[in-house]
């Protein structure tokens, strides 16, 4: 027979794997030693839709195998959007709760953050048994939903097929170049651990201070010894350290950089995350709650910029680094389909084009207010500026307005494919109705207006950043299609490196402007999937070299 859907599972009484073939009309099993399952999927890759529990347990080995496959059903992460929808009643996939990406903390579902990260428990390999139940599950809720959430998922499993991907390949990684960037920034290495500029810049501090013992590496201790040196600070945060002026400050604030950069980055770093020339750190696909990347090792997501030129292209190869022009202010103009916003976007540098029109007097203006219209600011420069950006565009205004005050009452709002945020918690529902209570408190009603406002604020952003999160889905799904297209089939193109607006290709030299086509190929392509014909385009910063330093 000829099969639509292979789901792949271990078998529960040994170590081999089933894969449950059917096309709706029969269904058939095939056991496989693990030996053989890379060869049988090798032959079949193209045939088949592949379902698996989840693309960490099972992607690896195949590509250690040297097999790729097109595109995969990924039930731990696809469950996680499927359950959580507010467009169709998921009742049977909330029930399943082993298949949660992780337990709510307290019992009930929280008020996330931006920042919370749901990171997975374990990659076991799912029971065949188990994989084909809830496989069954989210069918049933897919057939019952429009087209935006089967887009939704089928992005998001394509982009647990890169994350393992780019591990497996890794990101070219010079550590000569590293040690380099270490030695001018940090000193010599020492025995004690602490390198040798450190050593002189912690030294300057503790004499400016009056102080030779002051440990700085303590927040208590340093404190109290800026405050016995006359710095009356509340915290040591470099923001609050910059606006003094005493002596103490400029050798501080070096040593706290260097100090970020030696346990962030630094040598012990490089023994742990760079081997053979590869940088391979751990990617998590959906792992914030609007759809944004986490990394759960290797700190890819906070990579600084100082070391980007440690990312060295191999012999012969070369790095296409593309991100692109304020992502977030583009996709709410696509979704607000806000024509005025569009147009000052087009082609352009967004915020330069708000201050030729006289909403704005500067760009950093330009850029404060932005802010403040997607993270909700009321207060300080964006709060002042957001104003003029409801008169300039109220139709982009007026989706995350919306939001805000949905979220305020306790509502829940979507990204334009269908991501739904948590619902707000037992605690957040508790505060609010004793906020009705006849006999409340003056304290309480403040409690009350000032949880409001932080969920507002969290789902004013969720509808944006979970869109743009899902543009940058869909541009990497269809970019990783055309890369494989490109090159010879040993050394194709690839995506080396993906953070929120940005990616590096790691292609041959020969392909590497064809490569770059495909990158601004393909954020045209997820511009139109999203957005259908609505004028809103994604320019990209596109650069071709050995390195990954951007000008």
């Amino acid at each position: 027979m000829t099969a639509t859907w292979a789901v792949v599972g271990a078998d529960p009484d040994s170590d081999a794997i089933v894969v449950a073939l059917w096309d709706d009309a029969e269904i058939e099993s095939v056991r496989l030693a693990r030996a053989d399952f890379p060869g049988w999927v090798a032959a079949r890759a193209a045939a088949h839709r592949w379902v698996w529990g989840d693309t960490t347990a099972w992607y690896p080995d195949l590509l250690a195998a040297g097999v790729r496959i097109e595109r995969c059903q990924d039930l731990r992460l696809c469950h996680a959007i499927l359950r959580d929808t507010m467009f169709v009643d998921a009742t049977a996939l909330r029930a399943a709760h082993h298949w949660d990406i992780a337990a709510d903390v307290d019992g009930g579902a929280r008020v996330p953050t931006l920042f919370d990260v749901d990171v997975p428990t374990g990659t076991v390999p799912r029971e065949i048994g188990e994989t084909v139940a809830e496989f069954v599950r989210q069918r049933d809720v897919l057939e019952r939903t429009d087209a935006r959430l089967r887009l939704l998922t089928a992005a998001e499993s394509a982009g647990a097929l890169v994350a393992a991907e780019m591990r497996h390949a890794g990101l070219p990684w010079n550590v000569a170049e590293h040690e380099r960037i270490l030695t001018a920034e940090l000193g010599t290495r020492t025995a004690g651990g602490m390198p040798s500029k450190m050593i002189e810049t912690a030294a300057r501090v503790r004499q400016a201070l009056g102080d030779p013992a002051v440990s700085l590496d303590s927040q208590p201790k340093l404190l109290r010894a800026l405050h016995r040196a006359g710095v009356l600070v509340e915290s040591t945060s470099k923001w609050e350290l910059a606006r003094q002026t005493h002596p103490a400050i400029e050798p501080l604030l070096a040593y706290k950089r260097m100090s970020r950069l030696l346990s962030a980055n630094g040598w012990t770093w490089l023994d742990e995350w760079v081997h053979d020339g590869r940088f391979r750190p751990v990617y998590i696909p959906g792992g914030v709650v609007t759809g944004r990347w986490a990394s759960a090792g290797g700190g890819a997501l906070q990579l600084p910029r100082q070391l980007r030129a440690a990312v060295r292209a191999d012999p012969g190869w070369q790095l296409v680094t593309a991100d692109v022009a304020q992502l977030e202010p583009r996709v709410l103009a696509g979704m607000a389909r806000d024509t005025a916003m569009a147009t000052a976007a087009r082609g352009r540098d967004l915020y330069a084009s708000l201050v030729e029109q006289k909403i704005v007097e500067t760009r950093q203006e330009a850029k404060y207010a932005m802010l403040g219209a997607l993270y909700g600011s009321t207060s300080g420069e964006s709060g002042r500026l957001v104003p003029r950006l409801r008169r300039a565009f109220p139709r982009a205004m007026g989706v995350v307005d919306a939001a805000a005050k949905t979220g305020e009452d306790g509502g829940l709002v979507a990204t334009l494919l269908g991501r739904t945020c948590p619902p707000a918690s037992a605690e957040w529902t508790r505060v609010q109705r004793a906020a009705t209570d006849a006999d409340v408190s003056p304290g309480e009603e403040r409690l009350a207006r000032s949880r409001a406002r932080e969920r507002g604020r969290f789902t004013r952003n969720f509808v944006v950043q979970g869109t743009a999160a899902e543009w940058a889905l869909a541009w990497l799904a269809d970019l990783r299609l055309r890369l494989a297209r490109l090159g010879s089939d040993d050394a194709p193109p690839h995506l080396a490196f993906f953070l929120h607006d940005e990616v590096i290709v790691h292609a041959p030299a020969e392909a590497a402007e064809a490569a770059a086509q495909a990158i601004r190929d393909s954020a045209d392509a997820a511009g139109k999937l999203l957005f259908g014909d609505f004028p809103i385009d994604f320019p990209l910063d596109v650069t071709i070299g050995t390195d990954a330093v951007k000008a």
